[in-house]
């Protein structure tokens, strides 16, 4: 092949590119950092392959590209100080078991759902589907029970992918045909699962009865829009933050689901800040990294526990990088710990000085310390936090310990129990492996699966023939009440014609004995 050949072939294959870019809207205005930050890492890797996506958030996003549009709806003053308090709330609670804490969240949630509500009023969100001149190609919606935003996808008569921080579990139904409980082998295991199970069916229903009427209160004028029931057949597939052939549970799944745990996690860490990198480089005894997430912030926390984390961490051979948002008012000085209201979280994990990952067992921040092999000591605070925890140990990749009765002693043991007891490290060392062999990367399942819904408009063949059927038929109730019936009229066939035949053969004797008489 000539040179000249070479060029315009490569040439075609850029045009042929950059013809094929898709126009994306991304609806990512849930208010929680943890659920942007997975989001937009999946938006990054479509924007970065050619195509154009615009994205509705009310939180700025850590990461940006020119291909990436942002329409910036933020929290007002008192919205974030609203959920500011509700925070603080819930960390001064006992959230130990999920179910109750997923209801005591119901402030949380409720404060999550109006302002994805109000997002969706928001005059530069109506523009894009009332004005003719915006044409988009697919709808990804970053989920968190805000089933009413994928009627905006119907108001553009587009496919829907649906990408979220969450695993699989019982509010996905509907768009997945359905969703199984976790198996278990032992009875106690089971009945607790379905316990748990119906209870997340029963905070599902009350979630969605409020997406009823928001659906109703945004579209309920346009007579060809759907009814709310009907949305969830119009989504293609499922993006989850988790990846089940190495973290479990193993389950029957369906075409639908696509599993991307650690889309956040870069190719390759990006150069860390001077200031932290120098102070890593001294660390001759290795590093500790303790963040308790975007949502919780040093303030608050009671200023006892603080004071009892500072006292133990202060007095260990080992540095400490600790998020802590107000550097004017530090919980102590101490040589060996580095405050800092900002850090690059994913890029300390991957430094070969780090030892030990103190979090609040968000699910972000244990997939980042899995991939990197990095042991854990959890101190989870509201939402699914303890479970991720309990499993976390479970596994046998560190330890955890309620942040709300925190002790000086206990905080301590347990520190050096993991940096101590290599057992941790091999453990989470030997997942990181098993967790980074797949097939295809998280970001290259993000770019294959988007693209194959847009090659094949919608891809409705993924669907579950269960997404398209209703109670009845999805449960078989409808065979069941005929083989009821059936045997019903075959038992009751069954007794007539032994009746008669008694009666027959008994009324026969009945004549012969009179005859001989």
């Amino acid at each position: 092949m000539s040179l000249q050949t070479l060029f315009f072939s490569s040439l075609g294959v850029v045009f042929m590119s950059s013809a094929l870019g898709a126009n994306i809207l991304a609806v990512f205005s849930c208010a929680f950092p943890s659920h942007l930050i997975v989001e937009i890492s999946m938006a990054k890797v479509l924007a970065e392959n050619g195509h154009n996506v615009t994205v509705i958030t009310t939180l700025k996003p850590h990461v940006s590209h020119k291909n990436i549009n942002l329409i910036y709806i933020p929290l007002t003053k008192e919205e974030q100080l609203s959920q500011d308090a509700s925070i603080a709330s819930m960390v001064e609670r006992d959230n130990s078991n999920m179910v109750s804490a997923l209801f005591r969240m119901r402030d949380q949630v409720s404060f999550a759902f109006k302002k994805n509500r109000n997002v969706m009023k928001d005059r530069r969100v109506i523009d894009l589907y009332e004005n003719k001149d915006n044409q988009f190609d697919l709808v990804m919606i970053g989920y968190f029970l805000n089933d009413f935003q994928i009627g905006i996808a119907q108001k553009l008569k587009v496919p829907v992918v649906i990408a979220t921080s969450m695993f699989q579990w019982e509010v996905f139904e509907s768009m997945l045909g359905s969703v199984q409980a976790k198996p278990a082998s032992f009875f106690s295991e089971r009945l607790g699962n379905l316990i748990i199970s119906n209870a997340l069916r029963l905070f599902t229903y009350a979630i969605k009865l409020d997406n009823a009427k928001a659906y109703k209160e945004l579209y309920g004028n346009d007579p060809s829009m759907p009814a709310y029931a009907d949305l969830n057949k119009n989504v293609s597939l499922v993006l989850f933050n988790s990846y089940s052939f190495s973290e479990g549970p193993i389950r029957s799944s369906v075409p639908a689901v696509i599993e991307v745990g650690g889309i956040q996690i870069k190719d390759k860490p990006d150069p860390l800040p001077l200031k932290i990198a120098n102070f890593l480089s001294d660390a001759k005894d290795g590093a500790i990294l303790l963040c308790l997430g975007s949502n919780v912030k040093g303030a608050h926390l009671q200023p006892s526990t603080v004071k009892k984390m500072f006292n133990v961490l202060a007095k260990l051979k080992q540095k400490v990088i600790w998020k802590w948002e107000d550097l004017n008012k530090i919980p102590g000085k101490s040589e060996n710990i580095l405050f800092s209201e900002w850090v690059p979280q994913n890029d300390i994990l991957a430094h070969p000085k780090i030892r030990l990952f103190i979090n609040h067992a968000g699910r972000g921040g244990i997939t980042e310390s899995q991939f990197h092999g990095k042991p854990m000591l959890s101190l989870p605070v509201f939402g699914d936090q303890p479970a991720n925890a309990d499993k976390m140990v479970k596994d046998g990749f560190g330890l955890s310990m309620s942040l709300l009765t925190l002790e000086e002693q206990p905080f301590h043991d347990k520190i050096k129990e993991v940096l101590e007891n290599p057992k941790y490290t091999q453990k989470v060392k030997a997942f990181s492996k098993l967790f980074r062999d797949r097939p295809l990367t998280a970001r290259q399942s993000v770019l294959y699966w988007t693209e194959y819904v847009l090659r094949h408009h919608g891809a409705p063949h993924l669907q579950s023939p269960l997404v398209h059927m209703g109670f009845i038929a999805a449960n078989n109730l409808d065979v069941y009440a005929f083989l009821t019936c059936i045997s019903i009229f075959i038992l009751s066939s069954c007794q007539f014609i032994v009746k008669l035949v008694y009666r027959k053969m008994t009324g026969n004797a009945h004549i012969r004995k009179l005859k001989i008489l």
